[in-house]
């Protein structure tokens, strides 16, 4: 079965984010950098992202945070590579496809990609690989995406 309401509330983006953040802490491909590398509290990760997710959405929350830095912090301990944040694009389609459907939904799924995009050409610089010519970004176009349990 489909979802088929819209993501309308910040309670809304908590299941979600929770629900994404499960799949994600438990991937074999980006779950290290969450569990081992960043040792990510979700607790007191998601009412950050949770903020930051709000003003992406629907301009309701302040988030004056630099979301660049910590993942910079992460790309020289382990580079982060195309790879990483395809698989990262991928369980983020599944969480939202999973519990939403509608503009909103749509809009997260599209600034998700952007986000990643961003992040890896900034974290590679001019050369960034976000092709895939090495197992590289996935092109979210070419893929089924199913929900994550």
């Amino acid at each position: 079965m489909r979802a088929t309401r819209d993501i309308s509330d910040r309670d809304d983006l908590d299941v979600l984010l929770r629900r994404f953040y499960t799949a994600a802490f438990a991937d074999p491909l980006i779950g290290p950098f969450f569990t081992r590398i960043a040792g990510t509290d979700l607790e007191v990760h998601l009412p950050r992202i949770t903020d930051f997710w709000e003003r992406a959405l629907f301009r309701t929350a302040d988030y004056g945070r630099d979301a660049f830095a910590p993942h910079a912090v992460l790309h020289a301990t382990r580079p982060l590579t195309a790879a990483h944040f395809g698989r990262w694009v991928q369980l983020w389609h599944a969480a939202v496809d999973g519990l939403h459907a509608g503009p909103r939904a749509e809009r997260a799924k599209a600034q998700g990609e952007r986000i990643a995009l961003a992040l890896l050409r900034r974290l590679g610089g001019p050369g960034a690989d976000t092709r895939g010519a090495g197992g590289g970004f996935v092109p979210l176009a070419a893929l089924e995406l199913r929900s994550v349990a």
